[in-house]
């Protein structure tokens, strides 16, 4: 599900749709409150960024899409988060790999 309307692309017209609804939207916000972290919001701060497209219309090629997939890490974790982003050059899905860099 995408979080907060710098996820997707369309935020107004899919607020009725699974995915973007205020009740799933609200359950992240709880888990983020009782300490936890989405990894890749510590990086960047700004939309546009995606990891999931429709195959529908060449979504992909125009970057239309939806951030969906997540690190989530406990707050003690923090201080080792190297990094983590979104990897759109990859192909083969209409996901996109994700990845997390933590210090050892």
């Amino acid at each position: 599900m995408a979080h907060q309307e710098i996820d997707l692309t369309n935020p107004k017209q899919n607020i009725k749709n699974a995915g973007f609804l205020p009740e799933e939207r609200a359950w992240m916000d709880k888990l983020l409150e009782a300490g936890f972290i989405d990894t890749f919001r510590i990086f960047t701060k700004e939309g546009g960024h995606y990891t999931w497209w429709s195959h529908f219309a060449n979504a992909r090629a125009r970057n239309i899409g939806w951030r969906i997939d997540y690190f989530i890490v406990s707050n003690n974790l923090k201080s080792k988060i190297q990094s983590s982003m979104i990897l759109p050059q990859v192909m083969g899905s209409d996901h996109c790999p994700i990845k997390l860099e933590i210090k050892l």
